[in-house]
Order: C-alpha cells, then structure tokens, then sequence
C-alpha cells in the first residue's frame, strides 16, 4: 500500500428527484455503501432539513463516507474516505450512483497519506508555527 487512505469525491448532477429529498432512502443506501464497501459501520448520523435536502455521516471503522443533497438542483454531494487496505470505496459509489439515478457523475480520488510524504514529513528538531486566521486577525501558535 502507497498511501493510508483513499477519498473520493463524487459531483452527481441530475439526480432522481424522489431519491436526494428521502431520508430512510438515503441512510439505507449509505449503510449498504459502506457494507458494499467492506467496511464496518460504527454509526450513523442524517438531518432532513426543510424545505428540502439531506445530509449524512456514515462512520466506520476504516473512516467516512458523508452525504449532502440539494434537491432544488438535483445535485448531491459525496465523500468516500477509507484508510487500509481491505474496504473498497469504488463498490460503494456503485450503490450510491446506482440509488441516485444522476445523469452526469465526476470523480476524483485522491491518496491521502502518501507513504514517501509521510516519511519525508516526521518531526525534526524544528519547531513547528502555524498560523490561524479567526475574524480577520491573524494568531500564531507553536509547538
């Protein structure tokens, strides 16, 4: 394995009206993602919001999957996060494309903790300054 996880990022445009606004729906099909994927599922957590749209948080062992619909223009909003080797993220954008029926569909997977990064990034002997911006003024923080 090259890299501690994988996260895809899914952008599904004219999704099945029925499907982005259906809560029991969406939670299902999020809970058989993740089974799909291989991955055990620790929790889950969905909000209907009015008028419209949902959003969704599958947690498992192996990370996320998260879920936000905008029925009002048939889009959803997807994250596939999965660290180690045996969950499969791609099988749980098959349920979820197959659940939201959308005519146009972008991916992008991204390896999140690239193995040679990793190794170039351990702590040396130098401190560390980050810099963190809260309404407007700047603040430093070491450690």
């Amino acid at each position: 394995m090259d890299s501690l996880g994988r996260h895809i990022l899914v952008e599904a445009w004219g999704c099945r009206d029925d499907a982005l606004d259906d809560l029991p729906g969406i939670r299902q099909a999020m809970v058989e993602a993740a089974e799909a994927a291989g991955a055990t599922v620790l929790d889950v957590s969905f909000r209907k919001f009015a008028p419209q749209g949902v959003s969704g948080v599958v947690i498992i062992s192996e990370s996320h999957l998260t879920i936000h619909t905008w029925p009002e223009h048939g889009y959803a909003a997807i994250d596939l996060f999965t660290c180690g080797e045996r969950a499969r993220p791609w099988k749980a954008f098959e349920v979820l494309s197959d659940f939201l029926g959308a005519d146009q569909i972008t991916t992008m997977e991204i390896r999140r903790g690239e193995i040679g990064e990793l190794r170039r990034a351990k702590k040396s002997e130098t401190d560390f300054v980050y810099l963190h911006e809260y309404g407007g003024s700047k603040q430093e923080s070491g450690f």
